[in-house]
């Protein structure tokens, strides 16, 4: 989780959207990636599909943990479900809820942390950017 924090920072300081997640096969960590909505004017560049679009092509993920610090969008949680994902590791989900509920009904095992560290800096961007955090998944699940 220290290394999605470290990508959701980066983001943050590049002036994106501070969510980071990373992907971690038998110990490794084989990718890492970061929201980039605003650096690339991209609306789909969240930082899981990021993550995934970083891993490359896989025959397989269902041997894979996902970890990201916020709770995922459901464009998220759909792409977790349809590469097979079956961990993910959420920082928080007190900013947004996010679809927890949607990955456990398919099969995903969710351990949520409750991280304050993850929490606070979400808290701060949508203290500073609410139009950001709006245009991005605010209201929606």
């Amino acid at each position: 989780m220290r290394l999605a924090f470290e990508e959701a920072l980066n983001s943050y300081n590049e002036g994106g959207i501070p969510v980071g997640a990373v992907i971690v096969e038998n110990g490794k960590v084989i990718a890492m990636g970061r929201n980039k909505r605003v650096q690339k004017d991209d609306p789909v560049s969240h930082g899981e599909i990021d993550c995934i679009r970083n891993a490359g092509r896989r025959s397989r993920y269902d041997d894979v943990t996902l970890y990201t610090t916020l709770s995922p969008c459901m464009m998220c949680s759909g792409a977790i479900v349809q590469f097979g994902i079956k961990r993910v590791v959420v920082g928080e989900n007190r900013n947004f809820s996010g679809n927890i509920e949607f990955l456990e009904k398919n099969g995903v095992e969710v351990l949520l942390l409750n991280d304050s560290e993850c929490e606070r800096l979400m808290k701060r961007f949508i203290m500073d950017h609410p139009d950001l955090w709006d245009e991005d998944v605010a209201g929606k699940t």
